[in-house]
C-alpha cells in the first residue's frame, strides 16, 4: 500500500515576517490579549516561517517572542502555542527529555517519538539532544530503560536502519522464516531476532517481510507478537508494525487512546498534532474518521475547551 502523506499546516503564500511580528506585538500590547488573532496567525505558518517570525520580533522590538506568548498565555493553550514554536527537532528532544526526567519513565513517549520515525530523522534528533543537554541520547536512554527494550531503543538510534528505499525479497522470505523460528516455532522467544530485524531493516523491506511472514504461517505479525511479548517492547514492536503498515492508523489510534476513557492525555494530544501537521496530519485526520466513524474535529471538541480547543482545532484543519 503506497502512502501518502497529507500536511494540514504549509506554508503561507505571500508570508511577510515582519509584518507578523507587528501583529503578534499588536495582539499582545495593552489590556488584554488577543487570543484569536494570535491562533490564526500561528497556526497557518510552517515552523520555519514561525522561526523568521521570532527572529524578526526579537530584531523589531528586542524582545523573546516565546517569552512574551508565555506572559500572555496559559495552561494547555500556552503548551500548544510554545510547541508551535519551537523547531520540530527541539520540540521531540524536549519531550524525550521530560520522558525521563525525574521518577519513572514514560515509555510510550518513547516508542511514539522513536519507533516511527526514519533513520534520517533519528538521527537529527541524536545530535540535536546532545547540544540540548550535553549529554548522548544513547546514555540518558539506557539509564532509564532496561532488557530487551533498552537494546531495541539503543539499536535504533545508533543508525543502524537500512536506507528508505532499499528492498530485498529474498532476505525478507529468510527474515521471515527466523521471525518464526525466534517466536511462534519455539518454546520461548528469542527477542534478540526480533530487534535485529525490527532495527536493521528499512521500513518498506519490513513492508515485505510481513507479508512473507503471513505466508509462511498464516498468521499476521501482529498476532505472533501478541503472543511472544509483553510490557514496553511489545508495545514498541506493535508501533513499528503499525507504522510500517499505516503512519496515519497508528497516530489515529495513539489520538484515540489520548482521548479515551477518563481525563485527557493533554501532552501527547498536543505533541502529536503539533509534531505531524506538517507531515500527515490531514491524512491522520481522514484515517481517524475512517476508524473511528467520527471526526477528529468532533472529537478534540468533545475533550478540550476554549483556546486551547480553538489552536488544536485550527491545526487540523476544519471540520
Amino acid at each position: 500500500m503506497d502512502y501518502e502523506p497529507y500536511p494540514s499546516v504549509v506554508p503561507s503564500p505571500g508570508f511577510r515576517a515582519s509584518e507578523d511580528a507587528e501583529v503578534l506585538r499588536g495582539a499582545m500590547r495593552g489590556l488584554g490579549t488577543d487570543e484569536e488573532t494570535i491562533i490564526a496567525l500561528l497556526t497557518s505558518r510552517s515552523n520555519s516561517q514561525r522561526q523568521a517570525i521570532k527572529e524578526s520580533y526579537e530584531q523589531q522590538y528586542e524582545r523573546d517572542l516565546i517569552e512574551d506568548l508565555k506572559g500572555e498565555l496559559g495552561g494547555n493553550f500556552e503548551e500548544v502555542i510554545v510547541a508551535l514554536m519551537s523547531p520540530p527537532e527541539e520540540y521531540l528532544c524536549k519531550q524525550l527529555h521530560k520522558a525521563m526526567e525525574g521518577m519513572g519513565t514514560e515509555e510510550s513517549t518513547l516508542i511514539e517519538i522513536l519507533c516511527t520515525r526514519s533513520n534520517e530523522d533519528v538521527q537529527k534528533l541524536v545530535s540535536c539532544y546532545e547540544s540540548m543537554y550535553d549529554r548522548p541520547l544513547a546514555e540518558h536512554l539506557c539509564s532509564e530503560t532496561s532488557g530487551h527494550f533498552r537494546r531495541l531503543l539503543t539499536l535504533i538510534i545508533t543508525g543502524v536502519r537500512d536506507p528508505a528505499g532499499s528492498v530485498d525479497p529474498e532476505q525478507a522470505r529468510e527474515d521471515a522464516a527466523a521471525l518464526y523460528s525466534a517466536g511462534e516455532a519455539k518454546l520461548g522467544t528469542d527477542e534478540e531476532v526480533f530487534n535485529r530485524i525490527f532495527a536493521h531493516s528499512s521500513f518498506a523491506q519490513l513492508r515485505l517481510v510481513f507479508e512473507e511472514y503471513k505466508e509462511l504461517t498464516g498468521m499476521t505479525l501482529e498476532q505472533a507478537i501478541k503472543h511472544e511479548m509483553d510490557d514496553s517492547l511489545h508495545d514498541a514492536m506493535i508501533a513499528i508494525v503499525e507504522c510500517v503498515q499505516s503512519p496515519a492508523a497508528f497516530f489515529a489510534k495513539e489520538l484515540n487512546k489520548a482521548m479515551d476513557g477518563a481525563g485527557t492525555d493533554d501532552a501527547a494530544l498536543i505533541r502529536i498534532i503539533v509534531s505531524r501537521s506538517e507531515i500527515d496530519l490531514a491524512t491522520i485526520k481522514a484515517e481517524y474518521e475512517r476508524i473511528y466513524d467520527k471526526t477528529l474535529f468532533s472529537a478534540i471538541s468533545g475533550e478540550t475547551s476554549g483556546d486551547y480547543k480553538r489552536a488544536l482545532c485550527a491545526l487540523i484543519g476544519g471540520a
